[in-house]
């Protein structure tokens, strides 16, 4: 059994539902009853009341994004990728391959930015990188860049 996938919320159509529950409760339709309409709870309806009675309809405006925000920005991790490339010899590690705790390290020092090596492997995956598991010793375990031998 596979890993179940996030779904992706259209913040967009969210908005357009909350707007559209606005303009019910302004023409005095009861709360249940846009709940109905727009379909959601009626907790949320009673919650975007609130938030009209304070801040109008700007105050039920998509919030943007969800989650955390990255620590690392693009320019970052372009200065990550530059490093892995050339190999953990050029940090004075022995051996040629990397690892999660090497990458932690090596993000540290590159830019600021604390990273457990058990959260490493993200950025190494969102930057193309896979785990290679050495075959008969011939290749050492470590994170390698998907598709391009040698490089």
């Amino acid at each position: 059994m596979g890993k179940r996938r996030a779904a992706r919320r259209d913040f967009s159509a969210l908005e357009r539902r909350r707007l559209a529950g606005a303009r019910l409760l302004r023409k005095g339709v009861g709360q249940a009853e846009v709940a109905r309409r727009v379909g959601v709870h009626r907790q949320s309806v009673g919650r975007w009341a609130q938030q009209l009675k304070r801040g109008g309809e700007r105050a039920l405006k998509k919030a943007g994004r969800a989650g955390r925000l990255a620590r690392l920005r693009s320019g970052d991790l372009r200065r990550v990728e530059r490093r892995l490339k050339r190999g953990p010899g050029t940090l004075g590690y022995e051996s040629g391959a990397w690892t999660s705790r090497r990458v932690a390290e090596l993000i540290q020092r590159e830019c600021g930015v604390k990273y457990d090596p058990s959260q490493a492997w993200r950025i190494l995956r969102q930057l193309g990188w896979s785990w290679q598991g050495g075959a008969g010793g011939a290749q050492e375990k470590g994170w390698r860049r998907r598709g391009r031998a040698g490089d």
